[in-house]
């Protein structure tokens, strides 16, 4: 099983797919983290060798922030935007979608669940 950044990567998975695992690391760069490592991005994860795998947890961790430290530095951002009381940064605040989407349909994702409003009643004379 290869472990790399703290991460177990799946066995039957090719390598470029199996990098992806870990967090900071997409398609393209897992490509070219294979590719700087000299694997062939085909071969499955279980078929690494030891030296392929050492090779790759090298190029990652000289050239690619992931992980702990990525999501780390991403949340300290965000605190800078709320800090700053940017116009972002009161949407992170607030809960609601930070980059231009319409609210007054959709963003369930951002706003949660529904809370409904009732009309107020008619006054009868």
């Amino acid at each position: 099983m290869a472990r790399i950044a703290g991460i177990d990567l799946p066995k039957t998975k090719r390598g470029c797919i199996g990098l992806t695992y870990i967090y900071g690391i997409g398609r393209s760069t897992a490509l070219s983290i294979l590719e700087k490592a000299g694997v062939d991005p085909d071969t499955k994860v279980d078929e690494w060798t030891d030296e392929d795998q050492g090779k790759i947890r090298t190029v990652i961790n000289e050239n690619i922030k992931v992980e702990g430290a990525l999501r780390s530095e991403v949340q300290l951002s965000i605190k800078r935007l709320v800090d700053i009381n940017s116009y972002r940064g009161n949407r992170h605040r607030n809960g609601l979608p930070v980059r231009g989407q319409r609210t007054r349909t959709n963003s369930r994702t951002r706003k949660g669940k529904r809370k409904t409003v009732a009309n107020k009643k008619k006054v009868t004379k």
